[in-house]
This record gives C-alpha cells, structure tokens and sequence, in this order.
C-alpha cells in the first residue's frame, strides 16, 4: 500500500474516530439535562407540596402571578418548549388551552398535570436526536438553536420556581431545603 493510501486511510479513520466523540458528547449534553429535569420536577414537588391548597391563589402583588399560575405556567413552558420547539408538535395557544389554566383545578389536579408534563418532556428528551442541536428557531424573534432550547427551558422554571418560593416564605413557609444540580 503506498503513502498515499495509508494518508486518506488514516484522515478517515481520524475523522471517523473524532465525530464519534463528537456525538457522545451530544448524547452526554441531553442526557445530563434530563437528570437534571428529572432532579428539577423532583424539587417543583417539595414546593408545590409545600403551599397549603388555600394559598393557591396568593399574589405578591396584584399585578403578579398567583402562586398556582407560577406553577402552571411552568407546565405550559415546558410543553412548549419541549413538545413544541424541541419535538416539532404545533404550540398550544394560551388563550384558549384549558390544561394549563388554574381555574376549575384544585391543588392535586394541578400536580397531576405538571408531573403529566414533566414525563412527557422526559420521554421526548430521551429520544431526542442530537443531530437537530444546532438547528435554528424563531424565539421570539432572536434566532436560537435547540441547544440553546434546552437551557433557555431550565433558566425558565427556576425562574418561575424561585418566585414560588418567594410565595411560601410571604406566608410563613420556610422552602425545602435547595438540591444541588437542578
């Protein structure tokens, strides 16, 4: 065999054997993250919990979302970002979706329906294809790829959890204790 030929032979060996890592490390990236959904629904129940069912309704201010609306919102979040801009299936309008609102819903049917999400976007995420990472999205007018979807949905229900957390210590309620790597 001449040079030639052991030279290309071993670029594509070369090549072959960095996209390999190249794509283990992609599988790594979603699979930390649904650890980490996992570990994040985990604690949004301690919380959830936490708030006796008559604080449901509580508001800082007039102008803020309820205690129960910053739990649901978040369930709305993240089926849309999961379901919708994640996994390709058309967005729910929140003007007329009725499984994210918080009338007619008391405590417990709330809780069925964030867990509902939760497990939703974790099947999904488990099946992601890791390919679509760098593929660009509209956000709200910026141009995001779904890598960045990932993290644009983890800073989004802290976000609104932390604000849950506010709630409960408004009305006396210490919050459980934080857990690490959410």
């Amino acid at each position: 065999m001449n040079s030639t030929k052991i030279k290309i032979l071993t670029s594509i060996w070369l090549l072959s054997f960095n996209l390999i890592k190249l794509f283990a490390q992609e599988e790594k990236f979603v699979n930390d993250f649904i650890v980490r959904l996992e570990n994040s629904q985990k604690y949004l129940n301690l919380v959830a919990e936490m708030m006796p069912k008559e604080k449901y309704d509580y508001k800082v201010t007039p102008e803020s979302l309820s205690f129960a609306e910053n739990l649901m919102h978040i369930g709305y979040a993240l089926d849309w970002h999961s379901q919708s801009l994640l996994g390709g299936r058309e967005a729910r309008t929140w003007q007329t979706d009725t499984i994210y609102k918080t009338h007619n819903k008391n405590k417990k049917e709330m809780l069925v329906v964030i867990n509902n999400t939760f497990e939703k976007a974790i099947v999904l995420l488990n099946d992601f294809d890791t390919a679509q990472l760098d593929d660009k999205l509209d956000y709200f007018g910026l141009d995001r790829s779904k890598r960045q979807i990932f993290m644009l949905l983890a800073d989004h229900i802290t976000h609104h959890r932390g604000q849950m957390l506010v709630h409960l210590r408004l009305n006396g309620l210490v919050p459980p204790r934080y857990v690490l790597y959410q």
